[in-house]
């Protein structure tokens, strides 16, 4: 029998034949281009992300930078102010001159015109090389009777220990203790209108009994001391207690006087008004004796003290007490000072 020459040859490894699989295709275009979208996407967002943060950081080093400019601006300010302002000269000042010190407004321990700020304008001025005298410009109707007693003692020791003149220049007003200070000054300068004098003492204060008693108020006051409730206003002193006041006064009075006398000597033409209390013309103080001539500031400074140029050592307030001052307590200054008012002024 013939083999069949078309017959497939039977497969002698033993093993079937596999199909041979044909290389995968190339991706889809829409899968690459999606693919470059996200990136570009994640890339664009990175980079608005750190153009944020890049935005934060520079605006907190701006907020920084302010706070620390403000912070350095009011420390500078501070010291400024506190280092500064107290007197516009030194006593470094060599040349010739005449030096100011102001006394304006009232005498008292809590306004401008108080012992210690006086006296420290004064010790500068007499302390510097090249005044040639002390010009007191005074504007003042009064006030305390120690402050000006200080001032006045401070004067006649300056004056000895400098051996420098002293004027008193007047602008409106010099009374009660202005003119206590005035009087320690070697001569004094008025214009014909000012107010001069009242050389007196007083007590003031107020007593509300009647109007309790027409309200049914009663006060209950207990004390350790027949008079420690003696300047009570909602008592009535007793005759003793204001006999007690009078001589207080009275003392005072006398001190005033006693100062007037030692400073104008022999130029007072004594009346028995004149230590009254009475204010006087500048006119009337001039022919009194209480005041030597007229004159202002540049007229003394050029005639007088023959220094036409002024230096000012007046202390004045710098802002960090003009801050204190406006925001401080102020209720409890007022309540202080209607307390004060009970004691003795010379105004």
């Amino acid at each position: 029998m013939q083999n069949d020459n078309n017959a497939p040859s039977p497969d002698t490894t033993g093993a079937h034949s596999e199909p041979v699989a044909s290389p995968a295709a190339p991706a889809p275009a829409a899968s690459a281009t999606a693919e470059k979208s996200l990136a570009w996407e994640r890339e664009t967002l990175e980079r608005l992300v750190m153009a944020q943060l890049n935005e934060q950081r520079a605006a907190r080093r701006w907020r920084v930078g302010f706070r620390l400019f403000w912070t350095l601006l009011f420390l500078g300010g501070l010291w400024y102010s506190f280092h500064h302002g107290k007197n516009s000269a030194t006593s470094t000042n060599i040349t010739a001159h005449t030096a100011l010190v102001e006394i304006k407004g009232e005498i008292d321990s809590d306004a401008n015109a108080n012992a210690e700020w006086i006296i420290d304008s004064m010790r500068q001025a007499f302390e510097a090389e090249g005044a040639q005298a002390v010009v007191l410009l005074i504007n003042s109707p009064g006030g305390s009777p120690v402050q000006a007693g200080m001032i006045n003692d401070e004067i006649k020791r300056l004056k000895s220990l400098h051996q420098k003149p002293v004027y008193v220049v007047v602008e409106e007003t010099c009374a009660s203790a202005a003119y206590y200070i005035a009087a320690g000054a070697d001569k004094i300068f008025v214009d014909k209108a000012s107010i001069v004098g009242s050389i007196g003492v007083l007590m003031d204060g107020f007593g509300f009994t009647g109007l309790m008693d027409k309200v049914g108020v009663e006060r209950r006051l207990m004390t350790a001391g027949e008079n420690k409730g003696f300047l009570d206003p909602f008592s009535t002193p007793t005759k003793p207690q204001k006999a007690h006041a009078q001589r207080l006064l009275d003392q005072i009075h006398q001190q005033f006087i006693e100062v007037v006398r030692e400073g104008r000597g022999d130029r007072l033409v004594e009346t028995p008004e004149l230590f009254s209390g009475l204010f006087w013309s500048g006119q009337q103080a001039v022919e009194l004796g209480l005041a030597d001539g007229y004159g202002t500031l540049d007229s003394v400074a050029r005639d007088v003290v023959k220094a036409e140029d002024i230096v000012d050592y007046t202390r004045q307030d710098n802002v960090a007490e003009r801050l204190a001052k406006r925001f401080g307590a102020a209720m409890g200054e007022a309540m202080v000072k209607a307390s004060l008012q009970l004691l003795p002024h010379i105004r």
